[in-house]
């Protein structure tokens, strides 16, 4: 357990939060113990106080537990710890339950670790889908059975990308990404022994594919299909799959850019979604001009860095899970979301070490056209190169319910930031006064635009009701629409149609 999770020359200065969490136990142990236990196991760990209350302003002092009250605590601790109805299992040795002297009274101090992924979800009462917790900043809550299913499917060493789809066919691979990235990998490793393969040989190589043995036929892994599939067959497998970039520039435009898989204008697949989003973003990196040999060299660890952030983004993202992969482009700033909870820890993650992948197969992928780390310092690289450039910290958030992970990396100098703030502050206003759109208006386009489906027609009469407006003011909604690049006409005035642009 961290030393700065608790440390008793810090009582005084501690509040709860998501790893720190306090109860009376003067009438011995607290049934809501057990569900600290579970949420803090299945979370970042933490600790768990027994003898101390909270004050209204948040501050603790202990409620009088004596030597023999920590001594009943601790043998009835370890009592129901190792009743496997109760829990499932027991994480702790004898080292992480020690009594402490504050001032005249005993406290009895748990720590609890974070569990292996192998280990999760510990749960209580013999019930893992009604009795599974998870920790936040507002305490402990109920885990949905999305979310321990989630957990099951990260306990097996194989991750479920590697797994062989015996019920499809090698036809729902898009050949053309196939063939693209065959001469990617090529041109990265001249004379490669797999050059020689035919395509389904070299998918087989590379995990993208294997023989059933139910047919003695290729198929497609969870991988191949994830990265080469059309998305039309991979929602299929993936009913949760979308990967979905947007390009944030201009404040009074909702998106200057945007890339979505279930378009039907593209593959949709993860391998495409890489190349075509990575090319967006860096043309907000500025390239340095360097010679080596003659040659000029215009990738920078800036470069890099990317790469790394978003093939981790990929990599790491649950496709069962909800909401999917958004990747946000906005002023001076990069954010790349995805679904599930972090495999080894928020702060294993930011210390390195250690790679654990939720999507094996796909870092083979990628690894073998030179993107990505297998070693585990692919996020500490990145925190590296950021601070050698002198950006912004980069900012790793992680949620539950729904599980997601968010990196934050800010393209700002750290002592420009409040002068770039004032000064977007300044445009933004200046672009909002030219164009006329107040926060109401803006309201009122953005719910003409929630209530369109992609491909599909409408017309200024559809949105009249919807926004309880007369059919002229809502043509001057649409207009501005046209106008800003979000929505494309068609027909002449009185049959005029919109659609998602």
């Amino acid at each position: 357990m961290d030393q700065d999770v608790f440390d008793i020359r810090k009582f005084d200065e501690y509040k709860e939060d998501n790893r720190r969490e306090v109860k009376k136990a003067k009438g011995g142990l607290p049934l809501s113990l057990w569900e600290s236990y579970s949420a803090l196991a299945n979370s970042n760990g933490g600790v768990i106080l027994l003898g101390v209350l909270e004050r209204d302003d948040g501050s603790w002092y202990t409620t009088g537990l004596k030597k023999e009250d920590t001594r009943k605590l601790i043998k009835n601790f370890w009592d129901t710890i190792n009743d496997r109805k109760k829990v499932n299992i027991n994480l702790l040795t004898d080292k992480d339950v020690e009594p402490y002297e504050v001032g005249d009274d005993l406290i009895l101090v748990i720590r609890v670790p974070m569990a292996r992924r192998e280990d999760k979800p510990e749960y209580l009462n013999d019930d893992m889908f009604g009795h599974t917790f998870r920790r936040n900043s507002e305490g402990d809550y109920h885990c949905t059975k999305a979310q321990v299913k989630a957990m099951l499917r990260d306990q097996p060493e194989n991750t479920m990308d590697m797994e062989v789809l015996e019920d499809i066919p090698m036809e729902y691979l898009n050949m053309e990404t196939v063939h693209g990235y065959r001469n990617r990998h090529k041109s990265l490793r001249p004379g490669h022994p797999f050059e020689r393969y035919s395509d389904d040989e070299y998918l087989r190589s590379i995990g993208a594919a294997a023989i059933s043995g139910r047919d003695g036929k290729y198929h497609p892994t969870g991988a191949g299909l994830l990265m080469f599939g059309d998305e039309y067959n991979i929602v299929r497998q993936y009913p949760e799959y979308f990967l979905d970039y947007r390009e944030m520039l201009d404040p009074t435009i909702r998106w200057t850019d945007r890339l979505q898989s279930s378009s039907g204008e593209w593959s949709g697949n993860v391998c495409d979604f890489y190349f075509r989003v990575y090319n967006k973003i860096i043309k907000e990196v500025k390239v340095p001009f360097k010679m080596v040999g003659g040659t000029r060299i215009d990738d920078t660890p800036v470069h890099k860095a990317l790469r790394e952030a978003l093939a981790n983004c990929l990599m790491n993202a649950d496709f069962y899970e909800t909401r999917g992969v958004v990747i946000k482009m906005e002023n001076h700033k990069l954010t790349l979301e995805n679904p599930g909870y972090i495999r080894v820890g928020k702060k294993q993650i930011r210390l390195g070490g250690i790679s654990d992948p939720r999507n094996k197969g796909l870092m083979k992928m990628f690894n073998m056209i030179d993107i990505g780390e297998r070693a585990g310092s692919g996020v500490p690289d990145i925190f590296n190169v950021w601070d050698d450039e002198g950006f912004e910290a980069p900012e790793i958030i992680e949620e539950f319910n729904p599980d997601r992970t968010r990196l934050v990396l800010s393209f700002e100098k750290k002592r420009q930031k409040k002068a770039t703030e004032k000064s977007d502050e300044k445009k933004a206003t200046k672009k909002s006064d030219e164009k006329r759109i107040s926060s109401k208006t803006r309201g009122q386009l953005d719910k003409i635009l929630d209530n369109m489906q992609d491909g599909m027609w409408y017309r200024s009469a559809d949105f009249a009701a919807i926004l309880d407006l007369k059919e002229t003011r809502t043509k001057e909604l649409l207009r501005i629409l046209v106008d800003n690049g979000e929505l494309v006409e068609d027909g002449a005035t009185k049959g005029k149609r919109y659609r998602k642009s």
